[in-house]
C-alpha cells in the first residue's frame, strides 16, 4: 500500500492542483483509462467543497488529501477542517442513501449537490465527520496490470 499526502491553502487555483495529482496518481495505479475523467471531476468536486467551507469558516486552515493504492482499489480522502452543521451532514447522508430522520432539505440545497455529484462519479464513498470537519472517502477499482506503486 502506498499513500500520498496532500495539503493545500483554501484557494480555488489549488483545486486543479489537487486534480492533476489525483488523476497521474490514479494512472499510475492502474485506474482504467476510461475512468480517470470520473477521478478527475469528483476530487474536483470534493476539493471545491472543502477549499468553500474553509473560505467561510477557517480560511487560515490546510485541506488535506490522501491519495491512496490498497487491495485493488485507488481511494481519495479530501479532510476539511470547517465545522460542519449536523443537519447538513445528515443531508449529505441522505443523498448517499442514508437515512433521513427529519425529512427535510436544508435551505442551501446546493450544499448537498456536490456530495450527489461525487457518488455519481465515485465507485464508493463514504462521508463522515473528521475532528474539526468532514471527510468524504471515494475510490475506484485499480487493475493490477504490473504498473508501479505511487
Amino acid at each position: 500500500m502506498a499513500t500520498v499526502e496532500l495539503t493545500f491553502s483554501a484557494l480555488p487555483a489549488h483545486v486543479r492542483t489537487a486534480r492533476l495529482v489525483a488523476t497521474a496518481i490514479a494512472r499510475r495505479t492502474g485506474v482504467q483509462e476510461s475512468l480517470l475523467d470520473e477521478v478527475r471531476l469528483a476530487v474536483g468536486e470534493a476539493c471545491s467543497r472543502a477549499v468553500e467551507a474553509h473560505r467561510l469558516h477557517c480560511p487560515g486552515e490546510p485541506i488535506r488529501i490522501e491519495l491512496r493504492d490498497d487491495l485493488g482499489r485507488f481511494e481519495v480522502t479530501v479532510t476539511d477542517s470547517a465545522p460542519s452543521d449536523s443537519d447538513e451532514l445528515e443531508h449529505d447522508r441522505a443523498l448517499l442513501g442514508f437515512d433521513d430522520p427529519f425529512g427535510q432539505l436544508p435551505d442551501d440545497l446546493m450544499a448537498g449537490f456536490g456530495i450527489a455529484v461525487i457518488a455519481g462519479l465515485a465507485d464508493d464513498v463514504q462521508v463522515y465527520p473528521s475532528q474539526k470537519g468532514m471527510c468524504i472517502r471515494m475510490s475506484w477499482p485499480a487493475a493490477t496490470n504490473g504498473m508501479s506503486p505511487v
